[in-house]
């Protein structure tokens, strides 16, 4: 499997909130974030994950890059409620 992770400019970071505006990432990268954004936004979409977002992710990542993608994205989304759940803001430790 290749390697397709890459050093994040602080332009890359600070602009994934407006990926789609942004000429900082790659068209791989638009489709992984793409995907992130539909499997993480379920409730207010009627087709959350639509073949077009898929087959897009598709054409850059290979069959086990892309489960390897939909997993992280799957556990980030896990630690995410959780915080919600028990109102954790993210970096901040109850002790």
């Amino acid at each position: 499997m290749r390697d397709i992770r890459r050093v994040v400019s602080a332009e890359n970071f600070d602009a994934v909130g407006a990926w789609r505006d942004t000429p900082y990432f790659t068209e791989a990268e638009r489709a992984a974030l793409a995907l992130t954004e539909a499997m993480t936004r379920l409730s207010d979409r009627e087709d959350p994950v639509p073949d077009a977002v898929w087959n897009e992710a598709a054409k850059h990542f290979d069959e086990h890059e892309l489960a390897a993608l939909v997993l992280a994205i799957a556990a980030i989304n896990v630690w995410n409620r959780l915080n919600v759940a028990v109102r954790q803001p993210v970096g901040v430790w109850k002790v």
